[in-house]
Parts: C-alpha cells; structure tokens; sequence
C-alpha cells in the first residue's frame, strides 16, 4: 500500500488539500498552503518570474499576470487550461517547499471535478496534472467524493450501509450547485439539472455590493475595483467568510455583531471597507431579485433546480439527502431541501468547506484497500474452497428436496396416471412405467415444482453461508472492508425476494438428472411393484381380481402370466374393481418407502459427474453473489463515470 494520499478539492472561489497516511485510522489532515486552510483560487506571475498562489496573489503590487476563477469555465474556455494548469503547478510547489509533499514517496493524488464532467473532461484534467508533474492521479465526482467523506465520518454515523440506498447529493460550490444522484451505490446521470449555475459567489457578491453601497467611501472603493480586479474578489472573499461565519450561528449573531473590517490597500492611503452580516442581510441575500439570475432570487432558482432534479429522478426517491459546500450551513438552504424531498433524511458535513477534500484522500485509501480486497477475494475464488463446501452439504439437498417433492409427486402426477389407467385411456399395464416416467420429468420442469423448492434450499443455503463466512469475514477485516459486506447470512436474511430469485437458478432442473431419475425409478418401482402388478395384487380389490388371474396361472405359470398380463387390455369393469380411494390410501403407505428408497440409492448409485455439475452450477452463483457484494462495497469511488 501506498504511503500516503492526497485530496486536492480544486474550487473555483477557495481550494484545499487534505493528506491521509496509509497506516493510520484517523480522518484526513487538512494542509496549510501559504498558512491557511483554504486557500484562494488565484494565481499571478510576479515581475521576478515567481509564480505565486493563494490570497496575495489577488492584490500583490509587482504582478505581470493574475487570475481568479477559473475553473467553472474549463468545460467553455480553452485558455482556463492554462490557469489551471499554472495553478495546480503553484500548489505543487508550495507542498513540496513546506516538506507536505516529498518527492520519491510512494503516493498519489484524488482530484474532484464536477459530477457532470464527461469522460473526456475528466481525462483531459488528469492530464493537467500529469504534465504539472504530480504523482499519480486519478479524477473523482466531487459529490461522490463527499458522500465518501460522510460515510468515513464519525460524526455524521452514516455508515457503509447508505451506499445501498438512493441518496441525492447537493454540493453547493462558489460558482455552481452540482446534484449527483447515487442509487444502490452507482451515479445515475440526471435527464435534467444536474448542475447549475447558481453558488454562493452570487451570495457574495450581493453581500458586498449592499455593503460597499452603505459604506460612506462607497465611491472610491467603486473606482478601485474598476481599476483592480484582484482587489474586488480579495474583497468578495471576504464577504464569504463573513457569510459563513454568520451562518453557522445565526442565534448567536442575533445578539452580538457580525462585522468585517477590510483594508484595501490600493493607492497612497488604504481604504477601509466595513462587511456586516445581520438577518436583514440574510433575507435579502435569499430573496431579493438578481439580474444575474435572469431577474430571480437565489430562493427561487434553488427551489426550482430541487424540483427539476426530483422530476429527472426516475427510480426511488432519495432517502438520504446529503449537503456540503459552504453554504450548506444556511438554514433556509437545508427547509428547501426538506419541502422538495419530505421522505428524505437531510444532513450536512461538519466542516462542509472541506468535506470534498477529505472525501477524495478517503478514496484513495480506499481504492488501495479494496485492490487488495479485490485480489484476495479472486484467489478466494480460484481455489475450491466454495466447491468444497457445497460438495459436504450436497447429500442433504438432495434429500431436502426429496422431501418437498414427493407428497406433491404422488399426488399430482401418480393419482393421474391410475385414473387414467383406470378409466381406459391407457390401455395396457406396461405402457404405466414409461408413462409415469414422462409425466414426473414433467411434473419437475414446472413452476410449481421449482416454488416447492425454494424455502429448503434457502434454508439448505444457511449452513453453506455461515461456512462461506469462515474465509470470506477474515478477508473483510484485513483490507478494513466491513464484515458484512461479504455476509452471505446477512444478504440472504434481508433478501427474501433475492431468494426466491436465486434459489430458482441455484437448483437448474437441466443440472439434476441424477435426482431426477433416481426419484422417478423408485416412485415407478414402488407404485408398480415391477412393472405394475401392484395395482393388481394388493389389497381386497386384489382377491376380487384373482379370481380372473388364478386362471391365468394355472394356464400358463405365475412368470408367463406375469409377462402376458402386462400386455392384456383389461375389461373396464375389471379396472373399476380397484377403487380410487384404494389407491391413494396405498400413495400414503409408500411415501416412506420412496424416501428410505432414494436415501440408499443416493448412497450407493450417486452419479459423480452430475453431482460435480451440480456442485460446480451451486458454487458459480454463490461466487456470483459474493461478486456482486464486494461490487457494492466499491462503489463509493467508480470512477467508471
């Protein structure tokens, strides 16, 4: 395993980096870049040819080139390659310089994008880095990436378990809100919304303008942002922090003030420009009208996009609706998710800043357990440890399913073919075996037949699963998989209708010739007593009879008669002499036999090659069900997208 990975969550307003040791059980460390956190997403080149990153790239005096915002237009601008690209340069040298990074150490890199980047964005990205010189990278769904991070979270106690629901998640970025829909563990695309152009720099930069408009400088600072760019995102940024800060405790700004001074320090004197925050400020940064919304409020645009993603949704709504991004923690944005998914369980990341960064070094690790949990479970496989277990337990399915179909054998198809006999359709007593023969293998091709089977074979599956479970537990919790990933007990306990399914392709009639022959060879012998004179011998419709048949005897010897009765075509009235309620009343009194029959015959007759094909069809879908597991446990970094 790798020594260490890295989240880079690349931002359009602020990113971060966050670094996992490989050894270690504790959440991702977030990393200072020029001592903060999060770190502006600005770059200048500086007169000196010093490439700079972060907050005072926005405002230092000697730069010849600056750049902020760059990101959300990647998918649009082709010269944003070349921002990026110089950006993601300047954080890597700012990681290497700090000693957060070391050169040769076996490592890699997860880097989010938006959840509606193609395959060809997201290839095209990796590229980026690839040339920048990082090491390894792999590009990961920002929203997937924070769904990892709430299921790695303590704090949140989400669990592995919710990446078998539907989960809705709502990344609320500075320049775009991306909904990714995650059902059974695998990102199903939006027909509409997905991702909208709608962030929490509109926010910001309403929240500036009402202040710099009440600012007693208000034209001066006007003039300068005109002149300087950099000065007025410096200042947008701000006007975040001070959101953010104000959001995530409202009841508390309700009685002390929520005030940002800052000093712009463009020309000879500085400018002071105070950032308030107060609930009349929050009203409007919700609900007032903004011309770059098309003449909507922020309210209005984001209630809207909640309907349109609901209305694209087209299996199970979402039972968990999972929020990050910095505005997250606005308590208006939380009631709207609720009123437009009532049925859903609605939570936010404790530090939803850096909840995509964490996410993404969780990948990582992640992705390096489960290659190794992936590698044991195939030479799982590969071996017969499977075969082996189904193989000690195939005798008692074969008698499971013995049990369960005869009574319905004897009923269904035995009853039948003596009325049939009995009324005249079959002619002769030696066309009976063959007959019976037929209708049995019939009767097992049914639906009905094979619905018989399923309760004993799921619970025949049960000691097979607690065996399975001896290899497959220890391999869970060496690569730190949860143990029930791979619980067949658990599965086929929560599964009654996956049962029923799978017990149906488990136990192929095609793959049980010898069970099937065996049970039809012993009904026959039984019924017929070899070759049918039972029906003839027993009983008192058996004396009645024999008066006909002494004659027989004394003409031709008790084996001839035996041969020649088989071929005589009884008067109607010589059949009715064996009454129906006779017979059945004889179906009772052989079931044992049948069973005491088939039990020594599976002993000493077992055909070895249809058992092994049996054994081997039984292990395939147990090694099938075990794929499809672990297919779940893996799922929270497809990168397959």
């Amino acid at each position: 395993m790798m020594d260490r990975f890295y989240g880079f969550d690349l931002g359009d307003a602020e990113s971060a980096v966050t670094r996992l040791d490989s050894m270690r059980s504790d959440a991702p460390e977030v990393l200072k870049i020029r001592d903060t956190f999060s770190v502006v997403t600005a770059y200048a080149l500086l007169t000196n040819g010093e490439l700079r990153v972060g907050e005072s790239a926005c405002y230092a005096p000697d730069a010849v080139h600056r750049r902020i915002r760059f990101k959300s237009r990647f998918l649009t601008d082709p010269e944003s390659t070349k921002d990026v690209t110089a950006f993601a340069a300047g954080i890597l040298g700012e990681l290497y310089e700090s000693g957060s990074l070391i050169k040769g150490e076996d490592t890699c890199f997860y880097v989010g994008c938006p959840a509606g980047w193609d395959k060809n964005a997201r290839e095209r990205y990796r590229e980026i880095f690839e040339k920048v010189g990082y090491p390894p990278v792999r590009i990961i769904s920002e929203s997937r990436a924070a769904l990892v991070a709430a299921c790695q979270s303590r704090h949140l106690q989400v669990g592995q378990d919710i990446l078998s629901r539907p989960v809705l998640v709502v990344d609320i970025g500075s320049s775009t809100t991306d909904f990714a829909y995650i059902c059974s563990g695998k990102e199903v695309e939006l027909q509409t919304a997905g991702e909208v152009a709608l962030g929490g720099g509109l926010m910001d930069a309403m929240l500036l303008e009402e202040c710099v408009a009440a600012s007693s400088s208000s034209k001066k600072i006007r003039a300068i942002f005109e002149e300087s760019a950099p000065w007025q995102s410096y200042c947008e940024f701000a006007a975040r922090r001070l959101k953010e800060k104000y959001y995530s405790d409202e009841t508390y700004w309700e009685t002390h003030p929520c005030v940002e001074n800052v000093m712009i320090r463009y020309g000879k004197i500085p400018v002071k420009l105070q950032l308030k925050m107060d609930a009349d400020m929050a009203h409007r940064l919700t609900e007032k009208k903004m011309s770059a919304l098309g003449g909507k409020s922020f309210h209005e645009v984001f209630s809207q996009s909640l309907k349109e993603v609901r209305d694209g949704i087209e299996g199970e709504k979402p039972e968990l609706l999972f929020m990050t991004g910095g505005v997250s923690k606005l308590p208006a944005i939380r009631s709207w998710c609720e009123e437009a998914f009532p049925e859903a369980v609605v939570i936010t990341a404790a530090e939803p800043e850096f909840s995509v960064a964490r996410g993404l070094a969780y990948c990582g690790r992640i992705d390096a357990q489960l290659k190794k949990f992936r590698e044991e479970l195939e030479e799982f496989q590969r071996s017969d440890a499977v075969e082996d277990i189904v193989r000690e337990h195939i005798t008692d399915l074969y008698q499971a399913a013995v049990d369960v179909l005869l009574d319905p054998i004897l009923e269904k198809v035995a009853l039948p073919v003596f009325d049939r006999w009995r009324s005249g359709e079959i002619r002769k007593l030696a066309d009976i075996d063959q007959i019976m023969q037929t209708e049995i293998e019939q009767y097992l091709h049914t639906e009905e037949a094979r619905d018989l089977l399923i309760q004993p074979i799921a619970k025949w599956l049960e000691p097979v699963a607690r065996d399975v479970e001896e290899y497959t537990v220890p391999i869970c919790i060496r690569n730190g998989i949860p143990y029930k990933a791979l619980s067949l007990t658990s599965y086929l306990s929560l599964a009654d209708v996956d049962i029923s399914i799978k017990a149906k392709h488990v136990f192929a009639v095609e793959e049980i010739t010898f069970l099937i022959d065996t049970i039809i060879s012993i009904i026959v012998g039984l019924l017929c007593g070899g070759s049918g004179l039972a029906l003839i011998y027993s009983g008192l419709p058996g004396i009645i009879a024999g008066v006909f048949l002494s004659f027989l005897v004394l003409l031709l010897g008790k084996d001839k008669m035996e041969q020649a009765l088989l071929q005589v075509d009884l008067p109607g009235p010589v059949r009715k002499l064996m009454p129906k309620g006779y017979f059945r009343s004889r179906l009772d009194s052989i079931s044992s036999q049948v069973r005491a029959g088939f039990y020594d015959t599976l002993e000493k007759e077992k055909d070895e090659e249809i058992s092994t094909n049996l054994i081997n069809e039984i292990s395939e879908q147990i090694e099938l069900c075990l794929k499809k597991m672990a297919e779940i446990v893996e799922v929270p970094i497809s990168n397959k997208l």
